[in-house]
């Protein structure tokens, strides 16, 4: 098991404070890359939902800042494998309503966008050296 995975699911399932989309991928990054939790909390804030309008996926948006934290800049590699997982998809608006066929509540889903996305960042931030 992932570290980084625990500690997205950690914050997903917290009760106390919601942590969005954007912020349960960032965050799980944010020490070993150095930008530091509260930091992340802030940064990620106004990206879940969509950046709040059902634009792009907050699970997307948050690993795209982990992958720019860690010097990565060719991003097409994960939105390319995030559109073939999901039909070409990548829009918060258009996920939730293809999952909505499926009746999975929408907790569900965005919490298995999130857990996706933090396994992507995992292997690609391993494969580029950029973690251990």
């Amino acid at each position: 098991m992932s570290v980084y995975l625990d500690k997205a699911r950690e914050l997903r399932n917290r009760t106390d404070v919601h942590y969005n989309c954007a912020q349960g991928v960032l965050v799980p990054f944010a020490n070993d890359l150095g930008l530091g939790e509260d930091m992340a909390v802030r940064l990620g804030a106004n990206f879940g939902s969509g950046m709040k309008m059902g634009s792009t996926c907050g699970a997307v948006t948050g690993a795209l800042m982990v992958l720019g934290l860690a010097g990565i800049t060719d991003s097409l590699p994960l939105i390319r494998q995030v559109k073939e997982n999901h039909e070409g998809m990548i829009d918060c608006r258009d996920l939730l309503r293809e999952n909505a066929k499926t009746q999975t509540p929408k907790k569900d889903h965005c919490d298995g966008m999130v857990y996706e996305l933090v396994e992507m960042t995992e292997k690609i931030l391993r494969e580029k050296g950029k973690i251990e």
